[in-house]
């Protein structure tokens, strides 16, 4: 019997850490996303976190807005790409982001993390 629950917890255990790795370390998909940067703010009680929102739009006007858009919410880990971030507020750009399957408080409000920025003109 002790054999047993000795294999039991082994078994548990692993699973237990391959869920917590597949849950918030394993990055389901990642990619570009391109649109207007329209906020950027550091936020969070316990935790400041930088988020942002993008509004990613499939028709473009001559003017600075978007037309048939939707909105991208992604948070940032990286205090470099933060302030680049800061500085392209209001202006189209290109990011590239990670999609994880959870969220963890000291990482940010969203599954999408983003990793770089670069201004688009």
């Amino acid at each position: 019997m002790r054999k047993f629950l000795g294999i039991a917890s082994v078994i548990i255990v692993l699973f237990l850490a391959g869920f917590i790795y597949w849950k918030y370390a394993f990055t389901y998909s990642s990619g570009y996303r391109s649109g207007l940067l329209q906020k950027f703010s550091h936020k969070g009680t316990f935790f400041k976190t930088y988020e942002g929102e993008m509004i990613l739009s499939s028709i473009r006007s001559n003017t600075n807005t978007a037309l048939a858009s939707e909105k991208f919410l992604f948070s940032v880990s990286s205090k470099e790409v933060a302030l680049k971030m800061e500085q392209l507020q209001g202006h189209m750009v290109t990011v590239h982001y990670r999609n994880k399957n959870g969220t963890l408080p000291w990482r940010g409000d969203t599954p999408f993390i983003v990793d770089s920025v670069r201004a688009e003109d």
